[in-house]
């Protein structure tokens, strides 16, 4: 009961604005996930920014399993096999950036659509962690099932990535 498992990497792009950019990061993350893509909407108004609530600003997609632990070995060789302590948080889970999407050597440069980065965020559990989010019977967790910073960096170190 105290493996550690993956559970879920959710990709990110913000744009800050609908239309054409927007469309375009979607190809992306649609080429690299293989799954559809939500667009995602400010809650906040921001005058300096020219955001409103419920402007679409932004896309994410959320992979779970085995495709999950595919895109994850792929991305992760984007930034060299390498993370930082402070891209883990107390949670467990850890998130990292990747500067240009042509670091990935599965996606092809397409010049319409330029440079630009996107954001990963690596959820991880344990077993019997579904007792605090199923909606019939719900109850809390104790501290030991919870991922721990340092259990969150042994996992990744078993995937071959240095921790510096």
């Amino acid at each position: 009961m105290n493996t550690v498992k993956l559970d879920k990497i959710t990709l990110n792009i913000g744009v800050g604005e609908a239309g054409e950019k927007l469309e375009k990061r979607m190809k992306i993350l649609e080429e690299l996930s293989g799954t559809k893509v939500i667009k995602t909407k400010a809650k906040k108004r921001i005058p300096t920014w020219n955001v409103r609530p419920g402007m679409e600003i932004g896309a994410k997609v959320t992979l779970r399993g085995k495709n999950a632990e595919k895109t994850l070995k792929i991305l992760l060789k984007a930034v060299d096999n390498t993370l930082k302590p402070k891209n883990f948080d107390k949670q467990g889970n850890f998130s990292f950036g990747i500067k240009e999407y042509i670091d990935v050597k599965e996606i092809q440069y397409n010049p319409k659509l330029g440079i630009f980065g996107f954001d990963v965020a690596v959820t991880l559990k344990k077993p019997g962690y579904r007792v605090a989010q199923r909606k019939i019977k719900k109850s809390k967790i104790g501290k030991k099932q919870l991922v721990t910073k340092e259990e969150a960096q042994e996992f990744i170190k078993k995937m071959g990535v240095t921790v510096e």
